[in-house]
């Protein structure tokens, strides 16, 4: 049973269930805007993206954050996915994530954006 996030209950009064893909899409949520050290048992599970909104743009920040997540989703995520490509773009207070991946059970490609802050 693969639960939903944000956890809440479906109209049956039951914990929400999601489909395999919007599961693999929520734990990718997850992971890109956890920051490290916020879960106790996992200090090194998260990528910090969240800091980043107000950080100064620059080609130098978008290359290492890249890496960060590509990273971060290799380590946690890549015995469910296959990475293939990350963008990430700042714009004003707005962090836009676009990671493109392989679900490694279906092997379908498959595209999943998140943005956080500002206007999104």
């Amino acid at each position: 049973m693969n639960i939903a996030f944000p956890y809440r209950f479906d109209n049956r009064g039951r914990t929400a269930e999601a489909t395999d893909d919007r599961h693999i899409r929520d734990m990718i949520e997850q992971l890109l805007f956890t920051v490290p050290g916020e879960r106790v048992n996992r200090p090194t599970f998260g990528t910090g993206l969240l800091q980043l909104v107000f950080a100064p743009n620059s080609s130098e920040l978008a290359a290492a954050t890249q890496a960060l997540v590509q990273g971060a989703l290799q380590q946690w995520l890549g015995d469910v996915i296959l990475v293939q490509a990350v963008q990430v773009e700042s714009v004003d207070a707005t962090l836009r994530v676009t990671i493109t991946y392989v679900n490694r059970q279906t092997q379908v490609k498959q595209t999943a954006q998140f943005a956080q802050g500002g206007t999104a």
